[in-house]
């Protein structure tokens, strides 16, 4: 799995590592010890309901594949994990019907975690601080765009999110000023069919 260094993006294109991320626990635990920097299997238990068993099992799937890793630990006991990248690409590299099937779990997944998101930010922007809310929600826009534009456009947006990941990495909150909040910026980009006419 290739790490983009300039955008500290990991290059996921092996099937089997699709597959093992490609499972609603793991995806969760990935998400967990981001958000926590770091975090042992009990910790991880604890916040998700489940067994430590459970959780050290699923942890041990995603270090196989390169998703997480142990942390340095301030005492003996049990060893923390930690994210090995802070953003994911995925393909299909090979371009078999199981790798296109993770890919598309795994787009899905993020597609309805951000839809989530924003609908309990809905509920909850009453108690939040109200600038927020001027610049929170969806943005839409319908473009017609070459193949070499939209690889155009994808790759400016990363250049937009690379300083900000690499300024303030999840997990680090001494990078982080007081009033800072994690946000899902989360990008869908689909081609459409087009209509009857052609439009």
């Amino acid at each position: 799995m290739p790490l983009e260094s300039d955008l500290g993006r990991r290059v996921v294109s092996d099937p089997l590592a699709l597959r093992a991320l490609a499972h609603p626990l793991r995806l969760k635990l990935c998400a967990l010890v981001g958000r926590e920097g770091s975090l042992t299997a009990a910790d991880a238990a604890r916040q998700l309901g489940i067994s430590q068993a459970l959780a050290s099992h699923h942890l041990r799937q995603l270090a196989k594949y390169g998703f997480v890793e142990h942390a340095d630990a301030g005492d003996n006991r049990e060893r923390p994990w930690r994210i090995t990248a802070v953003s994911h690409r995925f393909e299909a590299a090979d371009g078999s019907a199981e790798a296109w099937e993770s890919v598309e779990l795994l787009d899905r997944y993020f597609v309805e975690q951000a839809s989530a998101q924003l609908a309990d930010w809905q509920q909850r922007r009453a108690d939040e601080d109200p600038r927020w809310a001027e610049h929170v929600g969806v943005s839409q826009s319908l473009l017609y765009l070459t193949l070499e534009e939209f690889v155009e456009l994808k790759q400016r947006w990363d250049e937009i999110v690379a300083p900000l990941v690499h300024r303030r990495p999840l997990g680090d909150a001494g990078k982080r000023p007081v009033d800072a909040v994690p946000v899902n910026l989360t990008l869908v980009a689909a081609p459409l069919r087009p209509t009857p006419s052609g439009g």
